[in-house]
């Protein structure tokens, strides 16, 4: 067998692998491998992790999972009764942890002037911060062409502008101490589009060139970076989401959610990522993460598939009912 056979031998099981394996995985071939055989989650024992948008879904999971593995946690939101809710379901998960361990630090990240004097008083209680979560935003649900202008500017303040300013803030922290962690909390959203989010999609997409562009800058610094991608995931995102109008939420009744994981899973799988370090994943259920595979590796493929299939069926993925009408 040449040389030129046994590239092509491998070229050929490569693809095999990313289009067979994903139908049976809930999250891309790489998290899944580093959840069999790469550092567990307790591996994160002792680390100071701060978790902005800490107070509910993903974030308020992710505390959780780190508070089992004996992290020190910093849980910013604004509001202060549901993060001592979380705090005290943390210390419940974990006896070992004393509530000392666990700081409410109630924190708007839109009101960028707080971000300093927060920072200063986790380094002045816990001493350092080795992880930063970003995870505090907002989804949308709104037809491109009717979306405010101030709509675009309010999802960019929250998902993107705050983030960065928070993060470039650490960052100084970080590459003084030549060492830390980054971890953002994109969304599949932010690796391939999706209908009726634009400014959603359009904020994430705008995270992952920040990030991406700071980890080549310091590839020779002792500096990780995590972003996580989700798909469906179940909370209360939903009605929490943007619309076209500046200020409006999209009120609804949520129904069972069919595609959608759940939030303990999500966490769970963030937490490997953490732990592993690795540099961007994907966490979603297998219909999903196929279509994200089909779209990423084979754009022409999966662009037709996508039209054939139609807005309704990425609203039954997505929200299990259409959400936005189309005309």
């Amino acid at each position: 067998m040449d040389f030129l056979t046994i590239i092509g031998i491998t070229i050929i099981i490569y693809f095999f692998i990313y289009i067979i394996f994903p139908w049976f995985l809930d999250c891309d071939f790489c998290l899944a491998f580093y959840e069999k055989f790469g550092n567990p989650i307790s591996s994160l024992e002792g680390k100071i992790v701060w978790i902005t948008g800490a107070s509910s879904g993903i974030g308020e999971n992710l505390a959780y999972v780190l508070a089992k593995a004996g992290c020190k946690l910093i849980l910013s939101s604004r509001r202060e009764s549901k993060l001592e809710k979380v705090k005290a379901n943390c210390l419940q998960k974990n006896r070992n942890l004393k509530s000392s361990d666990i700081e409410v630090l109630v924190l708007d990240i839109l009101d960028i002037n707080k971000h300093e004097s927060a920072f200063n008083s986790i380094i002045t209680k816990f001493g350092r911060l080795d992880i930063l979560v970003n995870n505090a935003g907002r989804s949308q649900r709104a037809k491109w062409e009717n979306i405010e202008l101030s709509v675009d500017k309010e999802m960019f303040d929250l998902n993107v502008f705050s983030t960065i300013a928070l993060s470039r803030l650490v960052a100084k922290y970080f590459f003084k101490m030549d060492k830390g962690h980054f971890v953002i909390n994109s969304s599949i959203a932010g690796v391939v589009t999706v209908p009726f989010s634009a400014t959603y999609c359009a904020s994430k997409y705008a995270l992952h060139a920040y990030f991406e562009s700071l980890s080549i800058e310091k590839t020779s610094k002792n500096i990780s970076i995590t972003i996580v991608c989700p798909g469906p995931v179940e909370t209360n995102f939903l009605a929490e989401s943007f619309t076209d109008k500046s200020g409006e939420k999209y009120i609804v009744n949520e129904e069972k959610p069919t595609h959608r994981m759940t939030a303990e899973r999500c966490a769970t799988l963030m937490g490997i990522a953490i732990a592993n370090k690795l540099s961007k994943v994907w966490i979603c259920k297998s219909i999903i993460l196929q279509m994200v595979y089909l779209r990423m590796y084979y754009p022409n493929i999966g662009t037709w598939i996508i039209n054939q299939l139609g807005t309704k069926f990425l609203h039954y993925l997505r929200d299990n009912k259409k959400t936005i009408k189309n005309n």
